[in-house]
């Protein structure tokens, strides 16, 4: 006998059915979007890795990830990945980054992301100081061109 809120009678042929519906859709998005097959900290590298389940290999040192600055090598080991492969997690650091996000280059929350942005645009190397130099030379930065 149905129950008089679900939309078909629960039977084993019905059941069946909607268990080969279910793997039918997980394999689809197994396919389609970006999971997590393993993870790990890499200490020689100073690297999380992140073995998609695509076969594609993803990488990314600590110090981009909010939270993970200050870690310790043995914390960073600690790392597991959800069920779904769609996350991963520091239980002794409170930290969880969805697998996606990473991918796109996202470590953080916007003012995290804001944050790193900064630091990069204070990073002086011998090519930018040149640069600096010349441009001083001609008066400074140049102007921008108005078309």
């Amino acid at each position: 006998m149905a129950h008089p809120n679900w939309e078909f009678e629960f039977t084993e042929e019905n059941l069946a059915s909607e268990i080969a519906r279910a793997k039918k859709a997980g394999k689809e998005v197994d396919a389609t979007e970006i999971r997590a097959e393993s993870a790990g900290y890499d200490v020689a590298n100073d690297l999380i890795v992140i073995r998609l389940k695509n076969g594609a290999i993803f990488s990314f040192p600590p110090r981009l990830g909010q939270g993970l600055r200050d870690a310790t090598p043995e914390q960073l080991a600690d790392i597991w990945i959800s069920a779904s492969g769609s996350s991963i997690h520091w239980e002794s650091l409170d930290v969880d980054f969805g697998i996606p996000e990473l991918v796109a280059g996202i470590f953080g929350t916007k003012v995290w992301m804001s944050e790193l942005g900064k630091k990069g645009g204070e990073i002086t190397s011998p090519a930018k100081a040149k640069a600096a130099r010349e441009n001083g030379k001609k008066g400074g930065r140049p102007k921008k061109m108005l078309m």
